[in-house]
């Protein structure tokens, strides 16, 4: 799979969640219209260096599922730290952010 255009900054928090969601909105709406260009499913997001974060990352993310989601694509978060997988648990939206794992 390709590089994620979309990389989550070391701290997602109240203070920076607003002004972050106004910078991704646009860049997000263009690579959705890429991904879809190119006839690709989904968004990729890499959040390998997110290391301080409260539930606004969990707002942004679901932000961009949305927003993906309008434009026929799914949103993958890839490299989560499994802080913020368990605050999505504890939240009851780790499905949406991460598709259960289908068994074979």
């Amino acid at each position: 799979m390709g590089e994620a255009l979309l990389r989550l900054p070391a701290t997602v928090q109240l203070a920076n969640a607003s002004a972050l969601w106004r910078e991704w909105e646009t860049k997000l709406r263009a690579e959705a219209a890429c991904v879809s260009a190119q006839a690709g499913r989904e968004v990729r997001l890499n959040a390998a260096e997110l290391q301080t974060f409260d539930s606004s990352a969990l707002s942004l993310l679901l932000n961009c599922a949305r927003l993906c989601r309008q434009h026929g694509l799914a949103l993958q978060v890839h490299d989560a730290p499994a802080g913020l997988r368990d605050l999505a648990r504890l939240y009851g939206v780790e499905d949406l952010l991460w598709a259960p794992a289908v068994l074979a």
